[in-house]
């Protein structure tokens, strides 16, 4: 539990910031798709609620009855997942009378807090839904009827409306977890009005609420983030509820602002002591989940702050892999990683040695004294009976175990990920990671679980990390980037449903339907789409499209490790004219003026090379001051004479390069030019007009330097023209020529250079 030092962490600070450098061009999306774009494709849809603004505070994603359950400010609202959002329907549910203007009274906000956020949306049975709100600071609970399968019901009784305290928070903003078991609500959360009261609560039911004593020892000022039930075995009495949270560290020592995350448990069926913990929890027991980068002389750089839990779960219910977001909360640097977890390590921690503290000036240790019998934190099961030892509820266990258990809450192990070190890591970027979600998908050449990373810029990032054989390092692999609404905001929830394969995506202005992929957006070669590595997608032969593992056809090419088209394509018949996804063109520039040679690669992964063909030797270009190379392409800031030639735009990703552009530059002399398209407009139907068919302004000057790295305006203009004006222009510029060739030879005549040929006057010149 050492900390870090600060000049430790500038050494890691450098460590991290090498490695997010080396790997820049890896994590650079390779498809980047706008609000527009994913609208255009019809890849998304949005619901922003009746009256505009949604406020979103709680989403349901309920595929029973198919249907998508959304809380907002003083509104519920019902979406049916296979029709569109037109036939919604909506519940007004505002604080009961008289306590929004109590909750003006008592110093809060009438805007944004007194009103009734709906902060909890869980399933109660077939046929009804449990909702709370914060109720302008008095929670309320109300069950919602939504029908059976198949209809469309949605309605409330207003008149029905329970005390919601102990199931959902006060305050809109405070951080809340709940999960709801066999007709019990489970809840994390503060329970009251001051937001100073932490607990673990268990209401609903037919049993006693149960909660956590009042203890800074058990919760210090916690942020709960998540509450899932895992079984530990097939013994049902054996049923934990795991809650994710990040606390003040009691352990940390010196560092008494240090912040740790937690995984916590209590046994489904504790019921408290018989004269200890009555009404308390008496199985409640926590560890450290540490996400680290390991560092030099042993110390690691901690990823603190929990930001959001996802559990991918597998064909065994009793062994989910835990995928957590963490934040650093460090003031050297900003940084974020993805850590995984497996079962048999969180249950490892659980099983070892407790950590104790003898005193005051104590350190702590691991607890090497004798652990009273039944362990704290295991639950009354088959398990835990033997001969004479019957414990038919947690009111049997003796007081020395509730009394060892309510002292000593925190376990010594921590919780480490797989492979002891993070999935990802992100340093040095310019939005927040907020919400995670993951689809596990088989590909051709295994499984590979996709990351759904939602931000606080509204963006959601589409990642796979790969690792080769028994390697530890990892290569991160950003497929996509969707900008899912139109003005950042943050992603406040992210659910997914493999079934219908789409992403919903949650914020304060509503509610986003995606699709988890749109193949053909790769691309339409073989190439492309083995580049894309995208475990979703495959090459049939014809077109980019989902793969499917048990499908009948043959024909499927995809290598998601390596991403190697030339291995994957070659019996496609790849030639080399098929490398050349570029077109011929002539671009004409005028000396001493800027030009633009435009060529823009599809995958922002991709390396850009420029070459220069001139006569039969072609070499790379070079850049200074005066020829800058750019993300859009090639910038001549002043255009010289021996800039002509044949530029070739060549990019290559992941080991395969191909031709994106192949631009024949000509340089024309600037006053003969302006010359030729006066004389030129000054006869034609477009004179005085530009060609939009409007006035012309005054005449263009002289070219100069430019100010700046752009392309002049007025030579994009007359240059770089419509189809129909490129056409008139072209007999113009073979006037041109013909007027330059004349004025050489006469030229050559009169210095007695009759032999010289135009390329070598043009050399001299």
């Amino acid at each position: 539990m050492k900390e870090l030092s600060l000049l430790s962490q500038n050494m890691i600070l450098f460590v991290l910031l090498s490695m997010t450098a080396s790997a820049s061009k890896l994590n650079v999306p390779r498809l980047r798709l706008s609000y527009k774009d994913l609208l255009a494709t019809n890849r998304s849809s949005i619901f922003s609620g009746h009256h505009g603004l949604l406020s979103l505070t709680s989403v349901f994603l309920d595929e029973y009855h198919d249907r998508l359950f959304l809380g907002g400010k003083d509104v519920l609202y019902s979406l049916r997942l296979d029709h569109t959002h037109s036939d919604s329907k909506e519940i007004y549910w505002p604080p009961l009378p008289g306590n929004r203007e109590e909750c003006v009274l008592k110093g809060k906000d009438p805007q944004s807090e007194c009103a009734n956020y709906v902060r909890l949306l869980q399933p109660y049975n077939r046929t009804h839904l449990l909702a709370c709100g914060t109720g302008a600071f008095q929670p309320m609970c109300a069950f919602i009827n939504v029908g059976h399968r198949g209809e469309h019901v949605f309605s409330m009784d207003p008149t029905n409306v329970e005390n919601g305290r102990g199931k959902c928070p006060h305050d809109p903003s405070q951080p809340f977890a709940s999960t709801f078991i066999g007709g019990e609500l489970y809840t994390g959360l503060t329970a009251d009005f001051l937001g100073r009261d932490p607990v673990v609560f268990r209401s609903l039911g037919s049993r006693s609420t149960m909660r956590t004593e009042t203890d800074q020892r058990l919760l210090h000022d916690p942020k709960f983030v998540a509450a899932h039930l895992i079984p530990d075995n097939d013994d049902h009495d054996n049923d934990k509820v795991y809650f994710f949270f990040t606390e003040k560290a009691m352990e940390a020592g010196d560092g008494k602002g240090a912040i740790h995350s937690r995984i916590g448990r209590v046994c489904a069926n504790d019921a408290g002591g018989q004269r200890v913990l009555v009404n308390k929890w008496s199985t409640f027991i926590k560890a450290r989940l540490v996400c680290s980068v390991p560092g030099p002389h042993g110390i690691d750089t901690h990823f603190d702050e929990l930001e959001d839990v996802f559990l991918l779960r597998t064909k065994d219910e009793k062994n989910p892999e835990v995928y957590a977001i963490f934040s650093t909360i460090s003031n050297v640097f900003q940084g974020f990683a993805v850590c995984v977890y497996r079962m048999a390590d969180i249950r490892e921690a659980f099983n070892g040695p407790f950590a104790h503290k003898e005193g005051p000036d104590y350190q702590w240790a691991a607890y090497e004294g004798r652990v009273p019998y039944p362990r704290p934190g295991v639950c009354p099961s088959k398990i835990t009976n033997q001969p004479g030892r019957q414990f038919a509820s947690t009111k049997d266990f003796p007081d020395s175990v509730l009394q060892f258990a309510r002292s000593h809450p925190l376990m010594w192990r921590q919780v480490y990920p797989a492979m002891r070190q993070p999935l990802l890591v992100k340093t040095n970027v310019n939005y927040r990671l907020r919400q995670v979600v993951v689809d596990r998908v088989q590909a051709e050449d295994g499984q590979y679980d996709v990351m759904f990373i939602g931000t606080d810029i509204g963006t959601v990032l589409k990642v796979i990390a790969l690792r080769s054989g028994n390697s530890l390092d990892t290569e991160e692999v950003t497929l996509e980037e969707l900008q899912i609404f139109k003005v950042p905001t943050p992603i406040t929830s992210l659910d997914i449903s493999v079934k219908r394969q789409t992403l919903y995506v949650g914020s304060p202005v509503g509610v986003a339907q995606v699709r988890l992929h749109r193949c053909e957006t790769y691309g339409k070669a073989c190439a492309e789409c083995c580049l894309a590595r995208d475990p979703y997608c495959a090459w049939d032969g014809a077109s980019c499209t989902r793969y499917t593992p048990h499908s009948k056809r043959r024909y499927r090419r995809q290598d998601i490790l390596h991403g190697n088209p030339t291995l994957q394509c070659i019996d496609q018949n790849l030639s080399v004219e098929e490398l050349d996804m570029s077109e011929d063109r002539v671009v004409y520039g005028t000396e001493n003026n800027s030009t633009f040679l435009e060529c823009v690669p599809r995958s922002p992964q991709a390396t850009v090379t420029w070459l220069v063909q001139r006569e039969d030797r072609k070499e790379e270009v070079k850049t200074d001051e005066r020829v800058m190379r750019t993300e859009q392409g090639l910038l001549f800031r002043r255009l010289f004479r021996q800039d002509e030639g044949v530029y070739v735009c060549r990019s290559r990703e992941h080991g395969f390069s191909q031709t994106l552009a192949r631009l024949s530059l000509e340089v024309l002399q600037g006053e003969t030019l302006g010359e030729l398209l006066a004389r030129e407009e000054g006869g034609s139907e477009f004179a005085g007009k530009d060609r939009g068919g409007y006035k012309a302004g005054p005449p263009l000057p002289r070219p100069q330097e430019p100010r700046h790295p752009r392309p002049q305006p007025e030579y994009c203009e007359r240059v770089w023209c419509s189809d129909k004006l490129r056409r008139k222009h072209k007999t113009m510029m073979d006037k041109y020529r013909l007027a330059q060739e004349s004025a050489r030879k006469a030229r050559n005549k009169a210095s007695g250079e009759r032999n010289r040929t135009p390329r070598d006057t043009r050399a001299r010149e």
